[in-house]
């Protein structure tokens, strides 16, 4: 018997009785995909979190994907358990407050000034402009979205992520996903297309965004924002 056939035997044996010691060996068989959704999840998270926990947080998600997996609905196993990893992770991660609470208070604030003046002016602001809505100097509103954009709140990102993944799941069934997922990619404004590009198919983080386009991070953050929020609307219809 191959490695393959003696892989699909487990499976079938695991479907039939959903017997512990089975399910574990699968956990054991795919350990490795844990490992590396975590390891690429781990370089845009904080330098304070381990590799460690967001492998045991992980661990979570792939269990409940092998006990949900069915092969009928076409998607290879790999597929359907690598969002449930994913959210494993960053629901673990959410229960840890990387944030203080002084920053929460002033990154409100900010968000606050920033609505107030899109819709006072009917554009995106600039820092200066926000800066001075908020009372702050330009330099600490930088800083703060600097914090903030390496920092738990930022972990709304991974839930777009997540939405595309599931999103592609969906499409691999009727067999159309990439056409779908351009599609809908394609009808945000060019700038916005780019950053989405930039930042969630190529691995660019905002900071280095702004290099390539020759802005400040901060202004990047802000077109990022919009970009997302268009971009969950625009799934949401393709479900």
């Amino acid at each position: 018997m191959t490695p393959n056939e003696d892989l699909d035997e487990i499976w079938r044996e695991f479907r039939a009785t959903q017997d512990e010691a089975l399910r574990n060996r699968l956990v054991l068989q795919y350990a490795p995909l844990v490992k590396y959704v975590a390891g690429r999840l781990r370089t845009r998270m904080p330098d304070t979190v381990e590799q460690d926990d967001l492998v045991s947080d992980g661990v979570f998600g792939l269990v409940d994907a092998i006990e949900r997996f069915e092969p009928a609905r076409g998607l290879s196993f790999q597929t359907f358990a690598v969002p449930r990893i994913r959210g494993a992770i960053i629901d673990g991660m959410r229960a840890m407050d990387f944030v203080p609470r002084s920053v929460r208070d002033k990154l409100r604030g900010v968000q606050r000034a920033q609505a107030r003046l899109e819709e006072r002016l009917g554009r995106l602001p600039e820092d200066t402009e926000v800066a001075r809505e908020a009372g702050i100097p330009v330099q600490q509103l930088r800083d703060l979205s600097r914090q903030a954009s390496s920092t738990h709140a930022n972990l709304d990102d991974f839930d777009l992520a997540d939405e595309l993944s599931s999103a592609a799941d969906h499409r691999v069934e009727q067999g159309d996903m990439k056409a779908s997922l351009r599609k809908v990619v394609d009808q945000l404004a060019e700038r916005d297309r780019v950053v989405i590009a930039l930042y969630y198919f190529e691995g660019l983080t905002l900071a280095e965004i702004g290099q390539v386009l020759g802005v400040t991070e901060s202004r990047i953050s802000q077109v990022h924002r919009r970009a997302t929020t268009t971009l969950r609307e625009l799934l949401l219809e393709l479900e």
